[in-house]
């Protein structure tokens, strides 16, 4: 048994110029793509939390420690995506350089994170859709807002966006990137807004003590909003559907990296400036902070555009999520329903009804709770093998033309891959409990179905 066999590098580029995929994408669209997907229940949700319950004031610093171990994971994944520009994103990228067997298992923590993601922020999204329902004096029905454990029958309005989510994207990338383009231009104007008013309202003394919960707090803090900087890998994965992806690639992804993270930068500084920390421990912080100052009316239309804003973080994951089974399934290592294209949308069209089903049953039956440290312990574990990845492909295959090359190797890859692993454990007990739980369940369907029915295996065989 090997389970160690590679894809050939010169196949998967054959791969990659017969695409079936419709080419339609631009550097600025990747770049938006990716602000759509980073950009979300971050920066509206996990900020107050994580300023409340671990970082305090200094949630700056843990914003600026996250942003580091992104930026990190970013260039290793700009190189990889301007030298193989291929479907998959780092499960493809792991398939070339660390072979089969480890391209299953980030391959199946990729689909879990971007189903929870897309489950989770529509639940969010749920809950933000009926205050704004509220305000017009409509109420859901319990029943169809809660899920059984709740008391109620299923939550509707969560189903209902993701089922949208996978109507627009099985009808066609340009269409869903020109929704999302414009939703992005609404989200920066809005926080752009808040930044701008927000700084007339901040108090130096909210930002004393600085260090509330020491620096522990601050590493805690940083291990969970890094959830607001998953995103940027989806960019990855659109490889077959860009113009020019080797100069595209590295554009979207490091360009819409630094922009978010200078939003979310000045964000965290102006909102625990503006009301003391340990009164953000809600779901709405930035909302919430307006009105402790007295701007309602810019706090409604934060709420409305959230529901809005919000939109595009499921657009892109969903997006992301249809892509990696895309690339599991065209090599045997899913069934092949995820990888037949629409012959009129071009589009893997069944295979993203049945993620949508899937994402939709988990929002609409299942009380998730608190899943940003589950998703992020699939990012995280996805940004230490990427970096491994680059040292592995510089040594085997250093004539590779790239698009951009990571400076400083082999020192960059292997202190970003410590960082990421030292956000790791700071992760709770729980966290890698049901990450090792999903880790086995993969395992099994890895060697019942997917080792038998890889394409290496039927066409070429194991490596020798």
């Amino acid at each position: 048994m090997n389970v160690w066999r590679k894809k050939p590098i010169a196949q998967l580029l054959q791969e990659s110029e017969k695409t079936s995929l419709r080419r339609a994408l631009s550097a600025v669209d990747l770049v938006l793509l990716g602000i759509g997907a980073i950009i979300g229940t971050g920066i509206f949700v996990l900020t107050g939390v994580a300023a409340a319950q671990h970082s305090g004031p200094a949630l700056v610093l843990s914003f600026i420690l996250a942003s580091i171990a992104a930026a990190f994971a970013a260039l290793s994944y700009a190189e990889f995506a301007s030298a193989v520009p291929i479907s998959g994103s780092v499960y493809t990228y792991t398939y070339v350089t660390m072979g089969e067997f480890l391209a299953w298992i980030i391959g199946w923590n990729l689909i879990l994170e971007y189903t929870l993601v897309v489950s989770a922020v529509a639940v969010g999204w749920s809950g933000y859709f009926q205050i704004l329902l509220s305000g017009f004096g409509i109420t859901l029905p319990e029943a169809l807002v809660k899920t059984p454990v709740e008391g109620g029958l299923f939550n509707l309005p969560a189903v209902a966006i993701v089922l949208a989510i996978a109507w627009l994207l099985s009808r066609g990338v340009k269409e869903s990137a020109r929704l999302n383009n414009l939703i992005v231009f609404l989200k920066v104007g809005i926080i752009l807004l808040f930044i701008l008013v927000g700084a007339f309202y901040v108090k130096p003394e909210n930002w004393t003590p600085f260090l509330p919960f020491g620096w522990s707090g601050v590493l805690t803090g940083a291990a969970v909003v890094f959830f607001a900087y998953g995103g940027f890998d989806a960019v990855s994965s659109a490889a077959e559907e860009v113009k020019n992806p080797k100069r595209d690639l590295p554009i979207g992804i490091i360009g819409s990296l630094a922009i978010c993270t200078l939003l979310y930068i000045a964000v965290s500084a102006v909102l625990t400036g503006m009301v003391p920390y340990a009164e953000l421990n809600n779901s709405a912080p930035v909302a919430f902070a307006l009105q402790k100052v007295g701007q309602n009316g810019l706090a409604g239309v934060i709420s409305a555009s959230a529901v809005i804003t919000i939109t595009t973080v499921m657009l892109v994951m969903a997006y992301g999520q249809t892509r990696i089974c895309f690339a599991m399934s065209r090599d045997g290592l899913l069934p092949q329903v995820f990888a037949r294209v629409h012959e009129r949308y071009k589009t893997p069209y069944l295979g993203t009804w049945v993620a949508g089903l899937a994402a939709a049953a988990l929002a609409g039956f299942i009380p998730l709770g608190r899943l940003a440290e589950l998703v992020n312990m699939g990012m995280l574990t996805a940004f230490v093998l990427i970096q491994i990845g680059v040292l592995v492909l510089r040594y085997k295959e250093p004539d590779l033309p790239r698009g951009f090359r990571v400076p400083g190797v082999p020192y960059t890859p292997i202190l970003g891959s410590l960082v990421a692993l030292f956000l790791m454990f700071n992760l709770s007990r729980v966290t890698w409990l049901a990450f090792f739980i999903w880790l086995g369940v993969g395992l099994v369907v890895y060697f019942l179905y997917g080792y038998r029915n890889s394409t290496l295996a039927r066409n070429a065989g194991p490596e020798r």
